[in-house]
């Protein structure tokens, strides 16, 4: 069962794919951002046997590590504010989110690569956006953010990662919503 779930969703997104906006390139992200947390190299060494344990801080100073949220579904997108396919696809995350308000099974992460807290706010503010930013406070493992912003993370409720999509997508398709009610739904 869960091998068909993970089959439908990896579907699902390759379709999204296909129809998706380049990414931003890693030399224009490095022009802008040299790491993701300041003067930290990305590494891979953060991993356990359920998946790598990575902690975020929300904008009240509160570290979230990856692991506190097990038995959730976590949907991670890693963004800038200077990122043009970050900003397009932004009100298709923000409706996906308003669609599963309430839920207590799904968390979704908007992590901001610059670690400009006050920045992302403020761009969430203006843009009447309720996503709640994060910024990363360990290093985040290359299998999660490689080269290209945006990258959206999707993980089960153990903690795996079911998808990574790389480039910018129009989240408000009912195939995306089935696939992450199929996680939320399953074991």
């Amino acid at each position: 069962m869960q091998r068909n779930i993970r089959a439908k969703i990896v579907f699902t997104f390759v379709m999204v794919v296909c129809f998706s906006f380049a990414a931003c390139s890693q030399q224009e992200k490095e022009k802008q951002s040299v790491n993701a947390v300041e003067g930290e190299q990305v590494r891979e060494d953060n991993t356990s046997a359920s998946g790598p344990d990575v902690t975020f801080t929300n904008e009240n100073g509160d570290a979230v590590s990856l692991q506190s949220l097990k038995g959730k579904v976590v949907f991670i997108n890693f963004w800038a504010t200077w990122c043009p396919p970050c900003i397009h696809e932004m009100p298709s995350i923000n409706k996906l989110k308003k669609d599963y308000e309430g839920n207590s099974n799904i968390i979704f992460l908007m992590v901001d690569v610059d670690g400009k807290m006050e920045k992302s706010k403020a761009f969430m503010k203006k843009n009447n956006y309720d996503l709640q930013v994060y910024i990363p406070k360990s290093s985040i493992p290359t299998e999660f953010l490689g080269r290209a912003i945006p990258t959206t993370v999707i993980l089960d409720k153990e903690g795996q990662m079911i998808s990574r999509i790389e480039g910018g997508r129009d989240y408000s398709s009912p195939e995306i919503a089935q696939a992450l009610n199929e996680l939320i739904e399953s074991n």
